[in-house]
């Protein structure tokens, strides 16, 4: 039989910051109403309990004033080599996906160049120049497309093994006077892939991408300040919940079952979906629509593993820290075998949205 050449996951590792915000840190902030300007007539309380109704969140993690997001990505990196068992000098490629680069602790001045990805390479003191770098800005599917442009590598011959990081720092870009402050979270995962020669499929077997910017790239922006009285030039990350909650649910299914389509393979064979952690009741949604895209109406009990009470939405760094946790045994319930097809899927600022169909 022939032989094909896949893209394999070898290695995962992730660093969460250790300093915890559980959802009584926000019981002395201001929040603004963006239809009035005015701080909302409702107490912090009732804005609380009604938030970690809708995203289940109940705290989050945040870095500390000594780390970078690059920091993150560079301990993330350092966990997958270790996982993997193999030397980080020996690696053909460095992707980290972000948004906002290493954000100043103090202000939200982003800082992009040089490259995350090249800060990685110099902090884990990579020496190798045929190790090549560079970064991937798109939204929080950033570590997905991260993922299905190493395929791309891999695939086309141009490259053996690789890192793929979703790294991002949101603690130091939201908005103190924005509700949506707390969904925003800190974290890195990372995922080493490599080439593998097999006559069965397995790895990636297929992906999915859709962008819609026309009419729906301002659903997730760097915008002012909810507060109409803040003073300064700072951009803070601004959402548009509702309709990025619509766009999402309608959108989500359809390119999720294309990968499923694109792969052969029925919704029956999938046995677990990695899904971006952004609001619980949302991706609950979004499941259901896949499943009505098929005419199943029984959702599988634990087939979406969540990450989010705990670590809340650490944009590009969801779904490869959600991995790793599954694969370390670190999540109760929850277990990846051998020869189970998963899916990968995000969706986030552009509009985009990726699905990868993935054999263990």
């Amino acid at each position: 039989m022939t032989k094909r050449i896949y893209t394999k996951i070898v290695g995962t590792g992730s660093y969460i910051p250790t300093r915890t915000i559980g959802n009584d840190h926000f019981r002395n902030y201001t929040f603004y109403d963006p239809a009035t300007k005015l701080p909302f007539e409702k107490s912090n309380e009732e804005i609380i309990l009604k938030f970690k109704e809708i995203t289940n969140i109940s705290e989050r993690h945040w870095i500390s004033n000594d780390i970078n997001n690059s920091d993150m990505a560079s301990l993330a990196v350092k966990d997958a080599c270790e996982s993997a068992n193999l030397d980080p000098e020996t690696l053909d490629f460095i992707i980290v996906a972000h948004n906002f680069g290493d954000v100043d602790p103090i202000s939200t001045r982003v800082d992009i160049l040089p490259s995350l990805a090249n800060r990685v390479k110099a902090k884990l003191n990579i020496k190798n120049p045929a190790c090549f770098c560079h970064d991937i800005l798109s939204g929080c599917p950033g570590w997905t497309q991260g993922m299905i442009t190493a395929d791309a590598y891999i695939r086309s011959g141009m490259a053996k093994r690789g890192v793929v990081v979703g790294s991002d720092v949101l603690s130091r870009i939201s908005d103190p006077h924005d509700r949506d402050t707390m969904i925003y979270a800190d974290g890195a995962g990372a995922t080493i892939v490599e080439a593998i020669e097999s006559p069965e499929p397995t790895g990636i077997l297929s992906h999915s991408s859709r962008s819609d910017s026309v009419h729906y790239w301002n659903l997730l922006i760097n915008g002012k300040s909810s507060n109409p009285e803040f003073e300064g030039s700072d951009q803070f990350i601004k959402m548009a919940g509702h309709k990025l909650y619509v766009y999402a649910l309608n959108f989500v299914p359809l390119v999720v079952k294309e990968s499923i389509d694109k792969a052969g393979l029925h919704l029956g064979d999938i046995k677990k979906v990695l899904i971006h952690q952004a609001n619980e009741k949302m991706d609950e949604a979004i499941l259901k629509n896949v499943f009505k895209l098929y005419n199943e109406k029984i959702i599988p009990k634990g087939i979406m593993p969540m990450t989010i009470e705990k670590l809340g939405n650490s944009s590009t760094a969801t779904v490869p820290t959600l991995l790793d946790k599954i694969l370390k045994g670190q999540m109760e319930g929850q277990v990846i075998n051998p020869g189970d097809h998963i899916i990968l899927c995000s969706v986030g600022a552009g509009m985009n949205i990726n699905s990868i169909i993935y054999k263990v």
